[in-house]
């Protein structure tokens, strides 16, 4: 089911939910789109007594689009964005997940509200903000990166170019061109202007390289107190795996979860046995 949700902000949020909406709350973060979470995966965790919901960042998909080249907005803000859809949407405190940067999104609102939030899953993401990375902490791929930014940007007005550039842009990844064509599709269709900054927002989350991610969160992760779960592909060329170990070392009791096949994307095919690991304590 399709829904929205006005923050206290002012900002609209739109979500989609799946499951019991008695059962306790698993809030998933877009990265930036509600769709860089699989249908399959949504479906396994309701599946296991969970009340899922996804949702789009701002600027993306059917949540409050402005500017995405210029965002007056910070990673802060965000974070408020998944604590106040926490608090809204269940008396208890939720289950968070995020994945590529709403993984960043969700670290800095674990630890800016903790207690908005009961448990902690971060996948395919890392402990620093866009941008330069720290020296322990290995970077992009060169190679994989040379190989991306070659690709022309597709007309984002043009359909049929948008998918063909996700399915180009997914095999220099690793990731599956036929899912990743699928899903550009999907995003494009609800992509509520067709403006270009909101075309390359919603399929690149490129409002991200403008957006104000400071300051510097690494340092605290040693406060956060809730169980945490790091799911990361070993294939990953885009944040390789030494990122989500780093997570994993330096959250207290976390638990790392790799998957030996998956790149940048969480593969359907995997989606029983990424619930069964989130919903594991």
């Amino acid at each position: 089911m399709t829904d929205s949700f006005r923050t206290p902000a002012g900002i609209t949020l739109g979500l989609e939910h799946f499951g019991d909406a008695a059962a306790p709350l698993v809030l998933l973060v877009g990265g930036p789109t509600m769709l860089s979470w699989p249908d399959a995966l949504c479906e396994a965790l309701a599946r296991r007594g969970r009340h899922v919901v996804r949702y789009d960042l701002r600027d993306t998909g059917a949540s409050t689009t402005v500017d995405p080249e210029s965002p007056a907005y910070t990673l802060r803000d965000l974070a408020n964005d998944a604590a106040a859809l926490a608090r809204g949407l269940d008396d208890l405190p939720a289950h968070l997940a995020g994945i590529g940067i709403g993984g960043m999104v969700a670290q800095v609102a674990a630890l800016d509200h903790p207690d908005a939030f009961s448990a902690l899953t971060l996948a395919g993401t890392r402990p620093v903000a866009p941008g330069p990375v720290d020296a322990d902490l290995p970077d992009h791929d060169t190679h994989t990166m040379e190989r991306m930014f070659a690709l022309p940007m597709p007309d984002w007005s043009d359909r049929d170019a948008v998918v063909e550039f996700a399915a180009a842009k997914a095999e220099i990844l690793g990731d599956d061109p036929a899912a990743a064509r699928a899903t550009a599709a999907r995003i494009f269709d609800r992509t509520p202007s067709a403006d270009p900054a909101a075309g390359g927002a919603n399929q690149l989350g490129m409002v991200f390289a403008a957006l104000d991610c400071t300051p510097r969160w690494r340092e605290r992760l040693a406060e956060l107190a809730v169980p945490t779960l790091v799911v990361h592909g070993r294939r990953d060329p885009f944040f390789p795996v030494g990122n989500g170990e780093a997570l994993a070392r330096e959250i207290p009791d976390a638990r790392l979860h790799v998957l030996d096949q998956a790149a940048t994307d969480l593969p359907a095919d995997l989606a029983e046995e990424v619930a069964d690991a989130m919903i594991a304590r």
